[in-house]
């Protein structure tokens, strides 16, 4: 099938290819119940040597600048308590660590979480990280942004390939909470 969005040569759907996804993934997909069809969630391949955001866009379109989302994982720290989550927000924006996800988490102190750390809670490659398929009692903070595109396209867990996913799924993930401003 064509891509909606990027140039693409295939895209297959999510349930149909979980053999190219992380397990936490495949899982996810495999016992999806959002609102979105999980068949609506679209696994194309890629060039890991071409992940990165700037130089993925030159490879397989530049439209896909406006319509990406790289999911990254925080820890937020109050006392000796220590909470992950997971933020989702347009490329082309930051995540508001220190003032948005701090409050959102209830912590006095919130950074980027360890790489050691993201890899190993997720089960996913750095730099591939998605929000689909991540511990269940992480809170999942998704940017309104995020959630007002037609197809977004995010990490499918491992840097070899992505996930076109329509905008609107992102709003039904188990912890997720849409939030304004997020993405600054």
């Amino acid at each position: 099938m064509r891509a909606p969005i990027g140039d693409f040569g295939t895209a297959t759907p999510a349930p149909d290819c979980l053999e190219e996804l992380t397990d936490p993934v495949a899982d996810a997909v495999r016992h999806w119940g959002g609102s979105v069809p999980a068949d609506r969630i679209l696994y194309v391949e890629t060039d890991p040597q071409w992940a990165d955001t700037a130089v993925f866009v030159e490879h397989y379109g530049r439209d896909l600048l406006e319509k990406s989302a790289n999911c990254v994982v925080v820890a937020g720290k109050r006392g000796g308590d220590t909470t992950l989550a997971a933020c989702v927000v347009l490329s082309t924006t930051r995540v508001d660590v220190n003032g948005v996800v701090r409050r959102q988490v209830g912590a006095r102190k919130a950074s980027f979480a360890a790489m050691d750390t993201a890899v190993g809670e997720t089960g996913m490659e750095y730099g591939g990280i998605t929000p689909i398929g991540l511990p269940a009692a992480w809170p999942v903070l998704v940017d309104s942004a995020v959630v007002d595109l037609p197809w977004v396209l995010v990490g499918s867990g491992l840097r070899r390939g992505k996930l076109l996913v329509p905008g609107k799924a992102f709003a039904g993930l188990p912890g997720a909470v849409v939030l304004e401003g997020l993405g600054v």
